[in-house]
């Protein structure tokens, strides 16, 4: 009798082992693709504060006095961005396709491009709208009209196409930052995937941290929205113009041969 509980207490013993075993393997391969895509994500939420990302969607998010607003805003901008970072850097990590230094450098041209138009936007008031609206009011003399100044709704395009402008012009950093980490192409997909997601995080985050000083002020100056929307714009373009001299003068894309390393 002793002899076989002693035999049935090794095979228990034994079985758990292989089972502890078995589940120690899994963890071991789990955990290093865990960690992988964790890191994915915490550096898409980095890319989301590149300077010119920052200003560009602050340039937006200044005129809003909503936190709501200021998410959406975010998450658009972060769809456009990873939407198209997704689809070029995919396309760049299984064709094989390389960027040409002079293509690069014009993709980051037109995000200089960009920030200027955003600032000149905002100075220039395009964001906004004068609608004359009529009203009597009374009869006879105390009848009277006045003007109503009415926000244009920022809609979705502009948010989107500022994130599918940055996308372009990031994809090949991003995808050349995924070759240095994954040989498998899924793999590598599954992690732009993931960097991308974090990208979205990271720009929503952002966004609600901007709109909440602006949505505390504006209780108190009723102008503070067009105040920020004035100073955004002078540095969205100031930030554009060096972008511009950087990229066009300094990389060579303009003068003499082009000197591109994808950031």
């Amino acid at each position: 009798m002793t002899n076989k509980l002693g035999k049935f207490a090794r095979q228990q013993t034994a079985g758990g082992t292989s089972t502890d075993n078995r589940v120690t393997r899994n963890l071991v391969l789990v955990m290093p693709l865990f960690a992988l895509l964790a890191l994915g994500f915490f550096l898409g939420m980095r890319h989301a504060t590149d300077s010119d990302h920052v200003i560009a969607v602050t340039t937006i998010v200044s005129r809003e006095r909503s936190a709501r607003a200021a998410l959406r805003i975010g998450a658009l901008w972060g769809l456009g961005h990873s939407v198209t970072l997704l689809a070029v850097g995919g396309a760049i990590l299984v064709f094989g396709w390389v960027i040409p230094p002079r293509l690069g450098l014009t993709l980051e041209l037109s995000v200089a491009f960009l920030l200027i138009g955003l600032g000149v936007m905002n100075l220039s008031g395009a964001f906004q709208r004068v609608a004359r609206v009529a009203h009597r009011h009374g009869a006879g003399s105390a009848a009277h009209t006045h003007t109503h100044l009415l926000a244009k709704p920022s809609g979705s395009a502009r948010p989107l196409a500022v994130g599918i402008a940055h996308g372009l012009a990031g994809s090949a950093a991003a995808a050349l930052l995924v070759l240095a980490t994954q040989t498998s192409v899924g793999m590598a997909l599954v992690y732009l995937t993931v960097f991308g997601l974090g990208t979205v995080a990271g720009m929503m985050l952002l966004t609600l941290l901007m709109s909440l000083p602006i949505s505390v002020l504006s209780g108190r100056f009723s102008n503070i929205e067009r105040s920020m929307a004035r100073v955004m714009g002078v540095v969205s373009i100031a930030f554009g113009v060096f972008l511009a001299y950087r990229i066009g003068i300094a990389d060579g894309l303009l003068f003499g041969t082009p000197s591109w390393a994808p950031r």
